[in-house]
């Protein structure tokens, strides 16, 4: 047993507990003490928790995709971690084992430190003890990660999808990109690089026919909020590693938030996102944000090749945006269709009739 200061045996009931998305690729098996009393916890530290009180989120993610109701009095397994979301919660790592917060449904246990007024009070959770290994080793996220792995020269084409912010459209127009591709008859890997654990997106994804899709879970981080520089590029080159293992013929990238947040701008402005990206779209709600990412992205030397998001569900803010920018805009029915999908990539593929869309 290792200097863990006080530990106990699992709860008779450890198997009941409701294990989030975050946890999905740690092996509960090795599961063997809690680790109680005066502990700071660490990113990604698995914990038990219990509900104390329901605000915000009153349905956890489990690792299957199910969002299961939640209860006051019951058991979860999610990760300690931070959260950067504007448009929800702040959150930093608790310093103790104390009363905190579920800041994300897809399981992390943070501090908030701020909300949106059109959030509810996030709900309250009560940490039983840190989750300890046979050794007494705490379990964490990132003893499951994936190997790094540097990208080799030759790699399939990449795009990556960014945004003026949270809820710009990013993921809606990555899933209808990555639809279109699948239609045309080309195998799709995808990975979204930085966020918070979640599985709304990755799913998306998924279901968009994109196989297989990753997320920064999968290199040991519940959120990549507070990374280094380092670590974020740690992150993107095993991730896009392991996709170019499965063969695929394009690789579609996400990056959460806005080119402002700091974890975004610093992997998009490094020299390994441009060696390791051919071509990007940029999503945003209006003409300004989106002039606004393209002088950014030029100024970085970013290779833009077309804008998309929110901003298209209305035509007038897309003709806007289109004379401000000078920039083609695709919607996300163009984007899923086939023909327009190979074109926009400019690929040596030529769809069968019958996959164009009506």
């Amino acid at each position: 047993m290792n200097s863990e200061k006080s530990f106990s045996a699992l709860p008779t009931d450890f198997n009941k507990a409701k294990s989030a998305y975050t946890t999905r690729h740690i092996d509960l098996g090795r599961a063997s003490y809690l680790s109680k009393g005066d502990q700071r916890p660490q990113h990604g530290d698995l914990v038990l928790a219990e509900v104390t009180h329901l605000g915000q989120h009153k349905r956890l993610e489990l690792g299957c995709g199910r969002r299961a109701h939640m209860h006051i009095g019951d058991r979860i397994l999610v990760c300690f971690g931070d959260r950067y979301a504007p448009d929800q919660f702040e959150a930093s790592l608790p310093h103790d084992l104390g009363e905190c917060h579920l800041v994300a449904a897809g399981g992390i246990a943070g501090q908030m430190e701020s909300r949106h007024l059109n959030m509810k009070k996030p709900t309250c959770v009560r940490p039983i003890g840190l989750v300890l290994d046979a050794q007494g080793n705490r379990i964490n996220l990132s003893d499951s990660r994936l190997p790094y792995r540097k990208v080799a020269n030759e790699r399939p084409l990449t795009v990556a999808v960014a945004g003026t912010s949270m809820n710009a459209g990013k993921t809606t127009s990555a899933a209808h990109l990555i639809k279109g591709l699948d239609r045309a008859g080309l195998k799709v890997a995808a990975a979204k690089i930085t966020g918070t654990g979640a599985g709304g997106d990755f799913w998306f994804m998924g279901d968009s026919g994109a196989n297989p899709v990753l997320d920064f879970t999968s290199v040991g981080h519940a959120s990549t909020f507070g990374l280094s520089l380092e670590e974020l590029e740690d992150v993107m080159e095993t991730l896009v590693a392991e996709l170019i293992n499965h063969q695929p013929d394009v690789i579609v990238l996400e990056v959460a938030d806005g080119i402002f947040q700091q974890e975004t701008a610093s992997i998009l402005a490094s020299d390994c996102f441009r060696r390791l990206v051919d071509k990007m779209l940029f999503t945003g709600g209006d003409a300004t944000g989106v002039l606004t990412g393209k002088f950014w992205l030029e100024q970085h030397g970013l290779p833009l090749i077309a804008m998309a998001g929110a901003l298209t569900a209305s035509p007038l803010a897309t003709r806007e945006a289109e004379q401000a920018t000078s920039m083609p805009i695709y919607n996300m029915q163009q984007l899923a269709d086939p023909i327009l999908a190979v074109e926009l990539l400019q690929l040596d593929r030529e769809p069968q009739p019958e996959q164009a869309m009506a």
